[in-house]
């Protein structure tokens, strides 16, 4: 009776010994080419778009008149632009007035750049100083605001850096009362940067 089990294994033996023979030559490593299982395609991912500006805007048409009023009374709507040496990699434009002691200014840059990698190390360098990060503007952006005091007259100033693709942008807003000696509010400055900000990314995507 103890025979009969391993009577049944020398059987069974030769059987597993085909069949692992068969995997080898059919679809394992040995197998020929035309036998083999097709391997599954490899997935390419897909780039992401990268935002490419091949030249500036035109600075002074980043604002529209109604907030050229709004943040600095008094300025040209206009503009003036500042002639720089190389105007096919950057323009910008400036805004201001004084109006019944009260001074303001506005400053519209664009800068292009060969590449979004050197326009991402740009921005670290001179939008990475503190700042608070702005969301929805460009592929990121900071705003900074300062509050300096010289001679005992105040003058408060929001700065925002912001970068799209291979483009940055920088705006720059300040204001002082030269009667009162005190500088504008906090939320006031810094909302008119906000402002003057993302109408002139509307420019810089327009032209891309």
């Amino acid at each position: 009776m103890r025979s009969l089990p391993l009577l049944l294994a020398g059987r069974l033996l030769p059987v597993v010994v085909l069949a692992t023979a068969g995997w080898a030559w059919t679809s394992g490593p040995y197998a020929p080419d035309d036998i083999k299982p097709a391997a599954a395609p490899r997935s390419t991912p897909t780039p992401t778009p990268e935002a490419k500006h091949d030249k500036p805007p035109e600075p002074c048409g980043a604002v529209d008149a109604a907030v050229v009023k709004k943040l600095v009374p008094g300025a040209k709507p206009a503009g003036k632009e500042i002639e720089l040496t190389d105007p096919d990699r950057r323009r910008t434009c400036s805004w201001s007035a004084l109006k019944n002691f009260d001074y303001r200014w506005l400053d519209v840059s664009y800068e292009v750049f060969d590449s979004q990698k050197a326009a991402e190390a740009a921005y670290k360098k001179y939008g990475d100083k503190g700042g608070q990060p702005l969301r929805d503007l460009g592929d990121a952006a900071t705003i900074l605001v300062s509050l300096t005091t010289k001679d005992k007259q105040q003058t408060r100033e929001a700065v925002v850096t912001a970068r799209s693709g291979n483009a940055l942008m920088t705006i720059t807003y300040n204001g002082c009362d030269f009667e009162s000696r005190k500088a504008p509010t906090e939320a006031s400055i810094q909302e008119g940067a906000e402002t003057a900000a993302r109408a002139a990314l509307q420019q810089l995507t327009a032209q891309a």
